[in-house]
């Protein structure tokens, strides 16, 4: 939670939640409540780096397709091309700004860096896009069981650009990369599987699990702790 300067004539001093920190409320609201109310943050984990890299990579190469609004080799079967909105800059920058959404009921900013955001070539229907990055030794062509946390993801991207007045389809894309693990020699270079996942998501949830996290933010004093947290347990032992 930190405080942004707003454009003149809209509200200032205003609180902002990224999507990192409405997951951190849904995964415990205790440890949610200590890193915002008491700002006692859990470690933070070790920056991906190459996996960051290949993202750059790849939004290089579908950049290059969205200012000639053709069709990147992945997508040309769907009919769809790299989304060239005059904000798509500002929205892949989680850091410096992401797609962001003031809700006035709760007077706070909501919002979320997207990796990427496809259009209909014939249409104005949006697709949000998360590219997503690993190595292993069989290529993954599906979202895995555990991956809960990257179908929300993709939902409050999608809650969020229909707050901004875009026609969003249900459907998102994960373009998983794998780095094949069975080349017989590195030589320099690692090749990847590129797969084109698609979810159908659903951003019904949203609403209410911000009603919550307001509704905590309000206690004078932290939930309790979860049981099946890791961070939880720790600070008990």
């Amino acid at each position: 939670m930190k405080n942004r300067q707003m454009q003149p004539g809209k509200p200032t001093n205003l609180n902002s939640f990224s999507r990192s920190k409405i997951e951190l409320f849904m995964e415990c609201p205790h440890c949610f409540y200590l890193d915002q109310k008491m700002k006692i943050k859990r470690p933070p984990s070790f920056p991906y780096s190459l996996n960051n890299g290949v993202d750059s990579l790849i939004k290089k190469e579908m950049d290059m397709y969205r200012v000639k609004q053709q069709p990147h080799p992945i997508q040309a079967s769907l009919g769809l091309v790299p989304c060239n909105h005059h904000k798509i800059d500002d929205w892949r920058e989680p850091l410096r700004k992401g797609v962001e959404y003031f809700h006035k009921g709760h007077n706070c900013i909501y919002r979320g860096g997207i990796d990427d955001l496809w259009v209909g070539k014939k249409s104005s229907l949006h697709y949000v896009v998360d590219y997503k990055c690993t190595a292993k030794k069989e290529k993954v062509v599906a979202l895995p069981d555990w991956a809960d946390s990257y179908r929300r993801q993709v939902e409050f991207y999608q809650w969020l650009l229909r707050k901004n007045g875009l026609k969003v389809s249900n459907t998102a894309y994960f373009l998983y990369c794998t780095g094949n693990l069975q080349a017989p020699d590195f030589s320099g270079s690692l090749s990847f599987h590129m797969e084109l996942i698609p979810y159908k998501g659903d951003d019904s949830w949203v609403e209410e699990v911000l009603n919550k996290m307001q509704a905590c933010l309000c206690k004078t004093k932290p939930p309790a702790p979860k049981a099946k947290c890791k961070w939880c347990s720790y600070r008990a032992a």
